[in-house]
């Protein structure tokens, strides 16, 4: 197999009761199922830590970027939620990507299926429930241990499994560049 680096991380904050305020869409039309502001803040942060080198050779930047596929821009306030394409939109941008959200949630299979048979550094942002129900146990990991359940309270922490040259099995470190203010450095699973 060729060598492969995958990032995940979760979609960036959304409207409840931690952050308040309104979701809005990038065009600061309000809509329940996009980011609040500390949201884009932290998209923002995302295209600068893997859009450049700032964040050192734990942050590669990627080759491909995979978001959940939004909701009609027609319907705001509809499901599905467009946090996960939000976020990754400012890195797409930065890195002059077209982001692949031809998966929507639900159809966590056909995403890994594809992302696995991939080479290079591939980032996905999706739901955090998704991501420990239906992304990590597709992963085979021979070294560390991926978190079996996600704090719906946190947005601040990056999944990365590198994958050998040749190998079929993937390597397993949980990040915690710890962005924005009150950014945890504790892993998920604590």
């Amino acid at each position: 197999m060729d060598a492969l680096t995958l990032y995940v991380i979760r979609h960036a904050e959304k409207p409840g009761e931690d952050f308040p305020g309104p979701g809005f869409m990038v065009d600061g039309v309000e809509d329940k199922e996009s980011l609040v502001l500390r949201g884009w803040q932290r998209a923002g942060a995302w295209a600068s830590l893997f859009g450049t080198h700032f964040g050192g050779s734990d942050y590669a930047k990627p080759d491909a970027i995979y978001a959940a596929t939004p909701g009609g821009e027609l319907d705001p306030n509809q499901g599905p939620s467009r946090r996960p394409a939000e976020t990754i939109l400012p890195l797409a941008d930065r890195r002059k990507l077209t982001a692949n959200e031809g998966f929507g949630k639900g159809n966590e299979k056909g995403l890994m299926d594809e992302v696995l048979g991939l080479s290079g550094v591939v980032l996905i942002c999706w739901e955090h429930k998704a991501i420990i129900s239906d992304i990590i146990p597709r992963i085979p990991v021979s070294k560390g241990t991926p978190p079996k359940k996600w704090n719906g309270s946190r947005f601040d922490v990056v999944l990365r499994f590198d994958r050998a040259e040749d190998d079929d099995k993937f390597s397993f470190k949980e990040l915690f560049p710890k962005l924005l203010s009150g950014d945890s450095d504790k892993p998920l699973d604590s």
